[in-house]
């Protein structure tokens, strides 16, 4: 039985029981007391009449005495019944509203809507546990490109948020405990429509408990996980947790890349952030000693990646435990000029700010700068709402961890291929990521750079497919070709290829497309619709390659297969 509707059945148990003994009564009542008919004979109401009468007195105090005028005592007893059944009815509607205003039964009513909607969701759709400030940008971004998304949080306000946001699809919501197996069972993750759990609650136990129940549950659904703490981390990583962001390592390893190879975290940058930085910042100077203000997650992990890179660093941070053996630190905040100056700031490149308080961390940014203006400075803001502060204070770059993580994750949902490609660019130099840089930038300027994959298979390419399976070369080229126009290049161009032996860096057009290849590309995002109009219309296809624009039907390409075959086996015979 519906959860619901048992809980209202149960709720209003002694309500009903009530109303049912004070009908029962009031019609054997009547049914017992004699009366009298028209004629002035002895009459017994019957048990249809006394039924049929009480029940309109007791929902209407208005009726006629029927089928007869009443005696007396049967005037006595109506007025007795009038008095019980209404208090009977008072009872049972006031409990019903008691029950309805009941949070517990608010609770189970929200419950069964969510279930139900998710139970409609006929399409594929990630279950997002967590909707704070990194939950709400992921689903944002997840709903802008027309994915389903199901969002659980155990904060009422922020579902709150999430129905009314103007999201361009909805998105079912509950408010529960994610960590709950029962919870995440009504979320749909063992619906064969989930392709994927995405842990980004505040707290890195609970992101580990819906992992695990995640995993054991649905073993061949992916799991991504936000995790802070390396314990945890490690923990994920034993029973296979496909994904995991730490949003300090990520900062740090991006914040390496930076110093030790500007280029390539110019192409990493402008494939996986949308606020992606202009070219020209990539021949900056930020070779030299780094001041790290601030030794906790953030500051430990950027000592380990920036010191694996031979970076020159001093550390400031006020409280000396956390230091442990090291040669370069000062005791302080980084907030004052003299710990700056003892940190030997004028002759530094670069100062990073961060500490677990922004208001510090703008300090520290403004007394470095006053004392050294030609610094890079590297902030962490830690609340939201301090965005437009820092945008006034003009970092070189802001460690936001919320937007770290959504882009991450999205990057991990849109284009999976696209960590295979930042893979093989570490094995590239820094020349080569500046050559692929200027390549983007003709392609969008300083405008989003969006990238995405395309299978050559039945349903992705089916075009190119029948052309294969035709015996017909497809060279890569015609992928870029607008096929509106033949004439006109898309405003997009290939990163990599990923076929069955290894992977191709940058191919060239004239490269042979083969069936089960995997295309990386990139640019803009309306050249991909494009390019899958080419890929699934023969017709199209042909135009791009050969500029033929006339009819091809199944029977022509028939008639064209035949006459090919019979001309190949004439020339053999010659």
């Amino acid at each position: 039985m519906n959860s619901v509707i048992y809980l209202l059945l149960r709720r209003l148990r002694w309500p009903l029981i009530t109303l049912i003994v004070v009908y029962a009564i009031s019609i054997t009542g009547f049914v017992l007391i004699p009366g009298m008919d028209d004629k002035g004979q002895p009459w017994q109401m019957g048990f249809f009449h006394a039924f049929y009468f009480v029940s309109f007195m007791g929902s209407t105090i208005g009726f006629g005495e029927i089928p007869y005028a009443f005696t007396d005592a049967q005037r006595y007893w109506a007025m007795l019944t009038i008095y019980v059944t209404v208090i009977a009815w008072l009872y049972g509607i006031g409990t019903m509203l008691a029950i309805l205003q009941d949070q517990a039964f608010s609770r189970m009513r929200a419950r069964q809507r969510f279930r139900n909607a998710v139970k409609a969701i006929q399409e594929p759709f990630y279950l997002i546990c967590g909707y704070g400030v990194t939950g709400s940008l992921l689903v944002n971004k997840l709903a802008s490109r027309g994915i389903q998304a199901v969002v659980v949080d155990i904060n009422q306000q922020r579902i709150d948020d999430l129905l009314t946001d103007t999201l361009p699809m909805a998105v079912p919501a509950l408010c529960a405990d994610a960590c709950e197996p029962d919870i995440l069972t009504d979320a749909g993750l063992l619906k064969p429509h989930c392709i994927g759990v995405v842990a980004l609650t505040n707290s890195d136990e609970a992101n580990l408990a819906v992992a695990i129940a995640s995993k054991l549950l649905a073993t061949h659904t992916p799991v991504i996980s936000r995790a802070e703490s390396q314990a945890i981390n490690d923990n994920l990583a034993s029973f296979g947790t496909e994904h995991i962001v730490n949003p300090f390592e990520s900062f740090a390893e991006y914040l390496a890349m930076a110093i030790h190879s500007p280029y390539k975290h110019l192409v990493y940058d402008w494939l996986v952030n949308p606020r992606h930085r202009p070219a020209k910042i990539g021949a900056h100077q930020v070779q030299g000693t780094w001041v790290i203000c601030g030794y906790g997650r953030m500051g430990q992990a950027l000592h380990r990646y920036l010191g694996a890179h031979q970076v020159d660093m001093v550390v400031i941070d006020e409280d000396p435990a956390k230091f442990g053996m090291m040669d370069d630190m000062v005791l302080g905040l980084g907030t004052e000029a003299v710990t700056l100056q003892e940190a030997r700031i004028a002759q530094a490149v670069g100062v990073v700010a961060g500490t677990a308080s922004d208001a510090n961390n703008l300090s520290i940014l403004m007394t470095a700068r006053m004392l050294n203006p030609e610094l890079i400075t590297v902030a962490r803001q830690n609340q939201r709402y301090n965005e437009r502060v820092f945008q006034a204070a003009c970092p070189d770059y802001v460690m936001e961890p919320a937007w770290i993580i959504a882009n991450k994750i999205m990057l991990l949902i849109k284009t999976p291929l696209l960590l295979d490609f930042l893979r093989q660019m570490g094995g590239q130099s820094d020349v080569w990521a500046q050559q692929l840089i200027e390549r983007m930038r003709e392609v969008v300027d300083d405008q989003e750079l969006d990238s995405w994959s395309l299978t050559i298979d039945p349903q992705e390419a089916p075009a190119i497919m029948t052309a294969l399976t035709d015996r017909q070369s497809v060279p890569l080229g015609v992928l870029q070709v607008d096929p509106r126009q033949r004439l006109d290049a898309l405003k997009a161009f290939p990163l990599m290829i990923k076929r069955s032996n290894g992977l191709m860096l940058l191919p060239t057009t004239d490269t042979l497309l083969q069936e089960g290849d995997v295309i990386l590309f990139c640019g803009r995002y309306r050249a991909s619709a494009l390019m899958q109009w080419t890929a699934g219309n023969y017709n199209v296809l042909r135009y791009v390659r050969d500029g033929f624009d006339g009819a091809s039907g199944y029977v022509w390409r028939w008639l064209s297969k035949s006459y090919r075959e019979r001309k190949q086996i004439s020339h053999e015979i010659k």
